[in-house]
């Protein structure tokens, strides 16, 4: 049986492997259209290759997808974290977990996860093509035939279909002529782009949990984490969750919109208010400007007092109540005016693709086309950041690769 998997990335090594080791007699080739294999695995991270997260239970796990986590839950049941843990560890690759639940290899180093797909790619006998994309494919009565971007031509018995990301936009087109209606794609995890004198020259100065609001035109999208003030606006945690969730509402008007920022991270009025005048009884005659609240560092904290308009020199027992009300919404609500958008470091995350009702989740199958099977990001699924996406490449791979074999 020969069965081609369209992308080297992780979703289409980790189908290819899981077809390959399950059935020794298969042939299994992997069409990669650019000069190298599994790109976004190298970068990751910081090119220490976030494999999953520690979160064990399906249930919870599909919380942290903004599309697809209803039809996830089941296939989570059959190959979650825990499992993909195992199989790195089977091939000596230990993996850790850091605060934030994050998984690593032990190595830092993002080459391991390569060089131990590669390697167990080439141990089960799956061929791999470079510079060999997919530009056509035909339906036949038992199979499909494909014209190749080499001028070459190549019949499959199970076609997979797992080029996510920027390259999927021709193999997208290629399944919307075997019955499928994909979704328009837009971006995913993307940094905020802003100019504001609040922000200037604060580059790298970093708050360890906020809360950021956007209404969008439908709906109000609300995160909590770690925010990082950048050269161009914001990023970190909080702020990539938000365009996670919020990835078509934010499409949607062009990335140009306001949002607001509570740098207290869920702090009520009232507590604030006590927390002043704790300043006034313990700090009263130290300058508002030079005694940091809610975690602030001094710089963002100078810039947040002079934006509420209070005096350089003011102290806390001569604060008049409307530059505390300012302080305040400074504080609880700041608003801030973006203006478009920027990736997450070369990262690259869309939602879109092919919809998830067109797909059987018990074997990635299309329910277009007998024998074309789907993994990866090219389905309308994605996650926020922490290692989520990949694990739905792996958790979709093991299914697909699985379910090519026990078809035939």
């Amino acid at each position: 049986m020969q069965v081609v998997v369209v992308g080297g990335g992780a979703a289409g090594y980790f189908t290819a492997i899981t077809a390959a080791e399950a059935d020794p007699t298969a042939q299994v080739v992997i069409l990669e259209q650019s000069k190298r294999v599994l790109h976004k695995v190298s970068i990751s991270g910081g090119g220490r290759c976030n494999v999953t997260h520690d979160c064990l239970d399906p249930k919870q796990l599909v919380n942290f997808y903004p599309r697809g986590y209803k039809e996830l839950i089941g296939p989570f049941h059959r190959w979650q974290p825990a499992d993909t843990i195992a199989w790195f560890e089977e091939r000596g690759v230990q993996l850790k977990v850091e605060a934030d639940g994050r998984m690593f290899p032990v190595t830092d180093d993002s080459q391991t996860i390569v060089d131990c797909l590669t390697g167990a790619a080439r141990a089960a006998g799956v061929a791999t093509r470079l510079q060999c994309g997919l530009v056509a494919v035909r339906r036949l009565e038992s199979g499909f035939q494909l014209a190749l971007s080499d001028g070459k031509s190549l019949q499959a018995d199970k076609l997979v279909l797992a080029a996510g990301g920027t390259r999927a936009g021709k193999v997208v087109q290629l399944a919307e002529s075997l019955g499928h209606q994909p979704v328009p794609p837009v971006p995913s995890l993307f940094s905020l782009r802003t100019r504001d004198p609040r922000l200037a020259d604060l580059a790298g100065v970093s708050q360890e949990k906020v809360t950021v609001a956007y209404q969008g035109p439908r709906e109000c999208f609300t995160q909590s984490g770690p925010l990082l003030i950048t050269h161009e606006g914001f990023s970190g945690p909080a702020v990539l969750k938000l365009s996670a969730w919020a990835a078509r509402e934010f499409a949607a008007v062009d990335y140009t919109t306001d949002i607001q920022i509570d740098w207290t991270a869920g702090t009520s009025d009232s507590e604030l208010q006590d927390r002043f005048q704790q300043q006034r009884q313990a700090q009263g005659k130290r300058q508002v400007k030079n005694t940091p609240l809610c975690g602030s560092s001094q710089r963002l904290w100078e810039r947040l007092v002079e934006a509420a308009g209070i005096p350089a020199d003011r102290k806390w027992l001569e604060m008049k109540k409307a530059e505390q009300a300012s302080l305040m919404s400074q504080l609880l609500s700041a608003t801030f005016h973006i203006r478009g958008k920027s990736l997450n470091k070369d990262e690259f995350v869309t939602c879109g693709g092919i919809p998830t009702q067109e797909v059987d989740f018990r074997t990635m199958e299309s329910k277009c086309c007998p024998g074309l099977y789907f993994a990866g990001e090219i389905l309308n699924i994605d996650g926020v950041t922490g290692g989520f996406n990949f694990q739905a490449a792996w958790t979709t791979g093991h299914l697909a690769g699985s379910a090519v074999i026990k078809s035939s």
